[in-house]
This record gives C-alpha cells, sequence and structure tokens, in this order.
C-alpha cells in the first residue's frame, strides 16, 4: 500500500542509511552507494560527500539524484526521493556535526567529527528538492 504524503515525509525524516544512486555515466549503470542524509518534513534533502569524489562528479554531470530507504520491521516498508539538485555548499564543521549526531550516539559524536574533519578531505553539501516520490508498506508478510 503506497504511503500517504505525511507517512512518507515522516519516514524519510527517520535517520535511515540511504542508497544513493545518480546516473554512472557512459557505458555504465547507475552508480548506488550507502549515505547519510538530513531531511525534514517539507524541506530538501541534504548529504555530504567529498568534493573530489566520484559521486560527486556524477551528481554535477546528471544535475539530480535519487535517494532509497527502508526497512524491515515491524513491516517492510520503502521510500525513494529523486529530484534536481538546488545547489551546492562548502560543508562547515557545523554541517558535519549535525549530520553526525543524527546518526551516531552523543558521546561518539565529538571523536567523530574530530576525525571527519581531519581525514575525510574537502567535503560539500548538496541539497535536492523531492520532485518525485516512490513509497509503499507492504505490511505484515
Amino acid at each position: 500500500m503506497a504511503l500517504t504524503r505525511e507517512e512518507r515525509e515522516a519516514f524519510l525524516a527517520e535517520p535511515h542509511v540511504a542508497a544513493l544512486s545518480v546516473d554512472g555515466g557512459t557505458g555504465r549503470g547507475p552508480l548506488t552507494v550507502p549515505i547519510w542524509y538530513g531531511y525534514e518534513p517539507g524541506g530538501d534533502v541534504w548529504i555530504m560527500t567529498g568534493r573530489d569524489s566520484r559521486k560527486y562528479g556524477r551528481i554535477q554531470a546528471a544535475g539530480r539524484f535519487s535517494l532509497m530507504v527502508d526497512r524491515l520491521e515491524p513491516t517492510i516498508r520503502y521510500v525513494s526521493v529523486e529530484g534536481p539538485v538546488l545547489r551546492t555548499d562548502p560543508a562547515t564543521i557545523e554541517d558535519l556535526r549535525r549530520m553526525s549526531a543524527r546518526y551516531l550516539p552523543a558521546d561518539k559524536v565529538d571523536g567523530y567529527v574530530e576525525f571527519a574533519w581531519k581525514n575525510h578531505g574537502e567535503q560539500v553539501v548538496v541539497h535536492l528538492r523531492p520532485e518525485r516520490w516512490v513509497s509503499s508498506d507492504l505490511g505484515q508478510v
């Protein structure tokens, strides 16, 4: 059964690890990788990635990408969202802290942020405007 707008936005707002997909380029299938993301109902999706990553290069070339999140319990449920890139900004340490706090226990955030800021290279924040949604809850299977 398809989710309502409120259900799909609430589900996407939960801290799932998403599968990001973007056009892989000539002669290649889509590039699909796991990623942390940020989202609040009614807003835009944002991700952080390396400025020099293949993923970011493909996002720049395509001008759009998709995210898909799912769960198995208590029912099989998924939400997929696709849309255009609105803008890209240089990532700040505050962006990294906000994203890390979404996914990590509070006592692990500072250590992770310190490590990632020093070791992951220059990062960017990419904002996506949700344009197309696919969602379903398959109920008790």
